[in-house]
């Protein structure tokens, strides 16, 4: 794994991605980003529902980060593609090993300082061949425009300001499941029984509240009591969005300690 960096949120990033953070987490918040975006929060104080407040928060988005409506000009100039919170969210739902996930993992990176395990396959040092992809692939000019990074800050403080209100108020942890057939992508860091151990997850990963659907994705089921203040994303945050069908999380790795139970 490579050496964790510096990170925004104002916690050392060893002790962030440690199993003794996320056994006692602290409370999180990207720097700068609840002042800057302070119009949405105000206006999130109005909502009296999910519903209503992840409507409020796409429409802000929209109004963000969506494309501006500009006088006709002739001939009319090449459109740009401009990508979205939506559109990294439906390429992760794809492939988490795309350039849209590239993306993500950076946002990661940058934010938590917590870097990437594994992008297309191990990634076991600075500068070698599987880093070299990762950057390759979030560099890409196509995903990586119209401050995607910024579009990733709100989304986060929003699903914390939702957890809070509507979702999980008061409760610190989520019990969530990832289903696999070998640690690879997620190796070891001590095995403490034949069914408990801590592990090493990528810098961000999907898990599910189901425990049946992560069974259709190995055969071996990690039981994980994850952080509320370590997830992206999840299922229900937004009316809209391409992640429906899983009961998906996204949440922020580092050293988890894990239950296995077996199919």
């Amino acid at each position: 794994m490579n050496a964790p960096g510096s990170n925004l949120v104002g916690v050392p990033t060893g002790l962030l991605a440690s199993a003794a953070f996320h056994e006692f987490p602290l409370p999180l918040h990207i720097a700068g980003t609840r002042e800057n975006h302070a119009a949405l929060f105000a206006a999130l104080r109005g909502a009296e529902s999910a519903e209503e407040a992840g409507q409020c928060f796409q429409d802000y988005m929209e109004a963000t980060f969506g494309p501006k409506v500009q006088a006709p000009e002739y001939p009319a100039p090449p459109r740009r593609f401009r990508v979205s919170y939506l559109r990294l969210l439906k390429g992760w739902g794809y492939d988490s090993n795309s350039p849209e996930g590239a993306v993500m993992k950076a946002w990661v990176e940058s934010r938590f300082g917590i870097p990437p395990t594994y992008h297309r396959t191990v990634i076991r040092r600075f500068a070698g061949p599987a880093w070299i992809q990762y950057m390759s692939d979030r560099m890409s000019s196509r995903f990586d425009n119209n401050n995607i990074l910024l579009q990733l800050d709100v989304l986060y403080e929003f699903a914390q300001w939702a957890f809070r209100h509507f979702f999980a108020p008061g409760q610190r942890h989520l019990r969530l499941f990832r289903g696999t057939n070998d640690f690879a992508e997620h190796p070891w860091v001590r095995r403490l029984d034949a069914h408990h151990a801590v592990v090493r997850l990528n810098n961000l990963v999907s898990f599910t509240t189901d425990r049946d659907i992560a069974g259709e994705f190995g055969d071996i089921i990690l039981e994980v009591q994850v952080p509320a203040v370590k997830v992206l994303f999840f299922n229900g945050l937004l009316p809209r969005h391409p992640l429906n069908g899983e009961a998906e999380y996204l949440v922020i790795g580092g050293d988890y300690a894990v239950r296995m139970g077996y199919f």
